[in-house]
């Protein structure tokens, strides 16, 4: 493997702490990052130890979490309690209070010492999907657009990269990918009117792009995170989209589509993804590994576009920015 290059494959733990069979995992230079879960987390000063743990091990890893906001937020004990994104559509300060939504939440993230939120979703609410639902900014893809924008223009100017997902769009699927493996009937061009401009409009704002574990039977019979159409033709070329390709979990459901573990993380990586995430199941993280391993997969240079550019600790609770942006978020009612 290339010296200085992240690998090309995420897993995650189990507990609060790290185990010696997570330690040698983590050693393992096929890994490149990891990524926690509510179940990793008591309170602010237990992630940071926890991230100094993993950073004295692999100062490289990239570490992730998935901070949307609403239902999906890991992060909750001694953290603000975001709001769902759709609450912000009807404020008529709605771009402001967005942008101060990423801000807040990406400087506690790289507070505790993680890099990366998985967001924002860029899905939109067409009122069908229950696992997209309130997560998405709007139905509307123009306005959807605007205010992740905004959300993602608060990342940023916090020291984050933004990661936009489930490209190419997976709020016209009924079905939950975590569970089903949905199907979305439409033909390219209607995808392309709607659920693929929030993709299109931010493309260069984008430093990442999380593919949907979706089929699109008119366009592809795989899976968009196992399509080299969706991922090379449409991503990289139609969108001219040149940052990190994630995989969603290769353990959801909607991935298994393509075999075990070993068949997904080579289909992802095949495919266009310069990382696969393997969450929740410590065997098909081990079967993903081996078969990277096997493959001698090289490591992409995007990866590194997206460690966090802020220190750790850093006392942010007094800054009059915070101070303003949860103000502004109290007075909108967004916030506790």
């Amino acid at each position: 493997m290339t010296a200085g290059l992240q690998g090309s494959l995420m897993v995650d733990v189990a507990g609060t702490w790290l185990t010696a069979e997570d330690r040698q995992l983590l050693r393992q230079p096929q890994v490149g990052g990891l990524i926690i879960f509510a179940r990793n987390i008591e309170h602010p000063r237990q992630v940071r130890e926890l991230c100094a743990a993993i950073r004295a091990i692999r100062p490289d890893l990239l570490l992730a979490v998935d901070q949307e906001g609403g239902r999906v937020q890991r992060l909750r004990q001694g953290f603000v309690r975001l709001p769902a994104m759709r609450a912000l559509a009807d404020n008529p300060n709605a771009e402001y209070l967005a942008e101060q939504c990423g801000w807040v939440m990406a400087t506690e993230v790289l507070a505790v010492g993680l890099d990366l939120s998985f967001a924002p979703v860029l899905d939109l609410d067409h009122q069908r999907s229950a696992v997209v639902g309130s997560r998405a900014f709007e139905g509307d893809p123009e306005q959807a657009a605007l205010l992740a924008g905004a959300f993602i223009r608060g990342m940023n100017s916090a020291g984050m990269a933004a990661t936009g997902k489930h490209f190419p769009g997976h709020g016209w699927a009924e079905a939950d990918s975590h569970v089903a493996i949905p199907n979305d009937e439409r033909s390219l061009d209607e995808i392309r009117a709607k659920d693929l401009l929030p993709f299109a409009r931010l493309s260069k704002r984008l430093a990442a792009v999380m593919p949907a574990h979706v089929i699109y039977p008119q366009v592809d019979p795989q899976p968009a995170g196992f399509s080299r159409y969706w991922l090379q033709n449409i991503l990289r070329g139609e969108l001219q989209f040149d940052g990190v390709i994630f995989s969603d979990d290769l353990s959801m459901a909607g991935a298994h589509v393509v075999g075990d573990a070993a068949s997904r993380i080579e289909a992802a990586l095949t495919a266009g993804c310069d990382m696969g995430l393997v969450c929740n199941d410590r065997a098909a993280a081990e079967l993903a590994l081996s078969a990277v391993q096997r493959l001698k997969v090289q490591p992409s240079p995007r990866i590194a576009r997206m460690r966090g550019q802020a220190f750790a600790n850093i006392e942010y609770k007094q800054d009059p920015r915070w101070l303003a942006a949860l103000g502004a978020l109290k007075d909108a009612q967004l916030i506790d």
